[in-house]
């Protein structure tokens, strides 16, 4: 039986182990442990694809179809290779497999050999080996991510499918004439569908950024990231859970699933949390949201800002100016849920001589320059596809100054290889998400829906609002954050910009929504995945991380009520003065749901005055600010002159 956590100091002169443990995320994956050949044979195919991406990137630009179905080509035969089917419990490929890695090189062959009457055909009057090329290629993208997430997206998808045909069946806003399987079959499958927009943004910067943060893990830079975070916020009252979101947020914004990353950083940040006092539940919780929120971290986002451009046409720059100041309310309200917990419980940090050396962390700040000298290019308006390359090659050029760290031509291949096994999970869900995208657009069920969303809110802006966050959240429920944005993206935000709100405050209101998803019961995959780490009851972990992520499901109604907050106003002031009220405002909100306020322990009453003086703050107004003050105020004096008690929880 596991001993009581004591709020207290772990006090030992051994320093702890800090490496996060790479091999966790294998452990938890359900993927092949290849050998032989056909291991060699895997890493010359990924090594291959990754040096293709970067070339065509950079160097030699072909057509969009030919590159996004050879980049799913690349995804469907490393998948098939790595991911096992159904019941297979050998680490061999079975014969089934290759069989259908050859059926996805032939079709992505066809593709090419046939691009200039593809264009005119596919969708239009497709020919009997167009029906059965796409056929064969739809079912061969579901059972991808059938392998490599679950059946949640695949269901999801095929549903959309069933809507194609089961339409002229259906009342109302739902009707359409219906589509032959001919037609449906190669539209989904082409520049409308698989590879339209998701694929696109797939091909073109996810897989550069998932090579870029795995050339970072391979030069020590992403180490360095979590050895920083210790090093500045390891001895701090309840240290390693400060550490987990700063070292959780990063990492998560740079790999882009928030349930792989919960395995990977929280197989060190978790056991650490423990041993502070926090109870296993919401060690696991804080793991949970932090890494979700790091889908909300610019400049990359998971992955989604560069969706979010190619969805909008908007600049990149603009939209991760835009996600800056959010994403700091974000992590700023976890951070003070966190602290608040601890010192409910007394809680200490750990002891200095456990954590690593300042000194030594500071002689290698160089290695926050890609990063840096990625954030300074995007910002100065050099191509995503540039900055990206960039840091790949300064991450190489680092890495030769460290002899722990320094890249060799070995390394420089398993960096490829690793690069393209992290894609391959990203290129199978955009390519399934596709196909939901593609149903939306065949049908026009995408602007229906914002005809209903109309006539539900009858024009109140409110209750839009609210409805778009349910459907978001419901649509994103079991899915990666990337799926679930392409899915709300064309779903929601049409009907939300048709309302008059603009384009850019309505996708980052549904993109939220597909983020905190992860951490929304009932379906909570990254708080599940805490969960499994920790042995606690999944459900109750996705109810304390909703509870940690809860300024998140305020911040988005802000961008309506406060532009400010997305920077989309020329008003310097008003943005410096409404992110103020803002952290005060999440402050509050933190204090409300820790139930600790001025030092004491806060009841039911104050905690709903806090609730309302945190809004009233996240609103940018002078009134408002004036009025939150004036609860501020009484929920103050009521704490130090009715509530008298001042106990200190212990960890449970």
């Amino acid at each position: 039986m596991e001993e009581k956590n004591k709020p207290s100091k772990v006090k030992t002169n051994n320093k702890i182990d800090i490496t996060v443990d790479e091999e966790a995320l294998e452990a938890s994956s359900n993927t092949r442990n290849l050998t032989g050949w056909v291991r060699y044979l895997f890493m010359v195919i990924a090594v291959i694809g990754a040096l293709y991406h970067l070339y065509i990137l950079n160097l030699n630009p072909i057509d969009p179809w030919v590159f996004r179905s050879t980049h799913l080509v690349f995804g469907m035969v490393l998948g098939l290779m790595l991911y096992p089917g159904w019941r297979q419990k050998t680490n061999k490929v079975h014969i089934i497999d290759w069989l259908l890695i050859i059926a996805s090189i032939y079709i992505g062959f066809y593709i090419y050999a046939n691009l200039e009457q593809l264009v005119f055909r596919f969708g239009v009057t497709p020919t009997t080996i167009d029906f059965y090329v796409a056929l064969v290629g739809l079912l061969l993208v579901l059972e991808l991510t059938r392998r490599t997430s679950g059946w949640v997206l695949p269901i999801l998808a095929s549903v959309f499918v069933a809507y194609v045909f089961a339409g002229p069946y259906l009342p109302g806003i739902l009707n359409h004439n219906g589509y032959s399987l001919e037609r449906f079959v190669t539209y989904v499958f082409g520049l409308d569908g698989v590879f339209g927009v998701t694929t696109a943004v797939s091909a073109k910067y996810i897989i550069l950024f998932i090579i870029f943060g795995a050339f970072l893990q391979m030069s020590g830079v992403g180490q360095y990231f979590i050895n920083v975070a210790f090093a500045l916020a390891g001895s701090l009252r309840g240290g390693p859970a400060k550490v987990a979101i700063f070292s959780s947020g990063l990492m998560g914004m740079i790999n882009g699933t928030s349930a792989g990353n919960v395995v990977a950083t929280g197989s060190l940040t978790i056991p650490l949390m423990k041993r502070t006092g926090y109870p296993p539940r919401f060690a696991a919780a804080t793991e949970a949201t932090a890494s979700a929120g790091g889908q909300l971290l610019p400049p990359i986002m998971g992955a989604g800002a560069f969706l979010m451009a190619e969805i909008t046409g908007m600049p990149y720059s603009e939209i991760i100016i835009a996600a800056t100041i959010p994403a700091i309310l974000y992590f700023t309200s976890v951070y003070f849920m966190v602290d608040f917990k601890a010192l409910k419980a007394g809680m200490m940090g750990l002891s200095r001589d456990q954590l690593p050396n300042l000194k030594s962390i500071l002689k290698k700040a160089y290695l926050f320059i890609p990063i840096i000298l990625l954030i300074t290019m995007l910002v100065q308006g050099f191509s995503v596809i540039f900055a990206g390359t960039a840091g790949i090659i300064s991450c190489y050029i680092l890495s030769l100054f460290s002899k722990d760290t320094r890249m060799g031509f070995k390394h420089i291949l398993e960096a490829l290889e690793l690069g393209m096994k992290n894609a391959i999970q990203l290129i199978a869900i955009v390519a399934c998400a596709g196909i939901i995208v593609g149903v939306i657009a065949l049908t026009g069920i995408g602007q229906r829906f914002s005809s209903m969303l109309l006539a539900i809110a009858d024009n109140n802006m409110l209750i839009a609002l609210i409805f778009a966050m349910a459907i978001s959240i419901i649509l994103g429920m079991g899915m990666p954050t990337t799926a679930a944005y392409a899915v709300a993206a064309s779903a929601v935000a049409p009907g939300l910009i048709n309302m008059g709100i603009a384009p850019l405050t309505a996708h980052m209101f549904v993109f939220y929504f597909a983020v905190i998803s992860a951490i929304t019961p009932p379906v909570a995959l990254a708080a599940f995945a805490a969960a499994g780490i920790t042995g606690t009851d999944p459900m109750k972990t996705g109810v304390d991380a909703f509870k940690l992520g809860l300024a998140a499901f305020i911040v988005p109604f802000m961008f309506f009520f406060s532009p400010e907050l997305l920077m989309r106003t020329d008003s310097t002031l008003g943005i410096i003065i409404a992110s103020i009220t803002a952290l005060v405002g999440v402050y509050l909100l933190s204090a409300s749901v820790q139930a600790w306020f001025f030092k004491k322990p806060a009841k039911w009453y104050s905690r709903i005055l806090l609730i309302g003086a945190a809004i009233l703050f996240m609103l940018s107004g002078l009134v408002t600010d004036l009025i939150g003050i004036g609860v501020v105020v009484v929920v103050i004096a009521i704490q130090k002159y009715m509530n008298n008690t001042h106990t200190v929880e212990r960890a449970a």
